[in-house]
């Protein structure tokens, strides 16, 4: 931190903080070239920001998929549980919200006694882009972490990966 100041001039102060880019947690990215098919997917999205919910499922409707969104982590169970297995294809998860946070429904998606709840693909997105953020989304029990602003070509690209055996 350095201060520089003059009298009736005005004072500035520079901060300067080191740090290190996390490394991307886990490499989704489809060959120079190919992309990535989702169409055909039924996904059930978690999202309480009304506008990133709407910008997401136009740009996977616009991919072919087929999109229910959900305001928060409660619901997103409740709608998993409600529904028959195999209605879903994934689930779309973020980490912050109301009721129910991201985390927390992961893992109770993840201990429901259905045959899906252990093998349905969660894919965090979430404004949480640091590494730690990515390894507590792995440990609740999600299968990969996307850091907003949101790329359809990673959400895609992860969706196939993960989706398509």
């Amino acid at each position: 931190i350095t201060v520089t100041s003059q009298e009736g001039v005005g004072t500035t102060f520079v901060i300067e903080i080191p740090f290190e880019t996390a490394p991307q947690f886990e490499s989704t990215t489809p060959e120079a070239g190919q992309k990535a098919a989702i169409s055909g997917l039924k996904l059930l999205m978690a999202e309480d920001n009304d506008l990133n919910a709407e910008i997401a499922q136009m740009l996977l409707t616009d991919e072919g998929a087929s999109v229910t969104v959900v305001g928060d982590g409660e619901q997103a169970v409740e709608m998993f549980r409600s529904n028959p297995p195999g209605t879903f294809d994934a689930v779309l998860m973020d980490i912050m919200m109301p009721v129910m946070d991201g985390l927390t429904a992961t893992r109770t998606i993840r201990s429901l006694d259905r045959e899906d709840a252990a093998s349905i693909p969660i894919i965090a997105m979430t404004a949480n882009a640091f590494q730690e953020d990515a390894q507590k989304c792995l440990e609740a029990g999600m299968n990969a972490h996307l850091a907003k602003p949101l790329d359809i070509n990673r959400i895609t690209s992860t969706l196939a990966q993960f989706c398509r055996k």
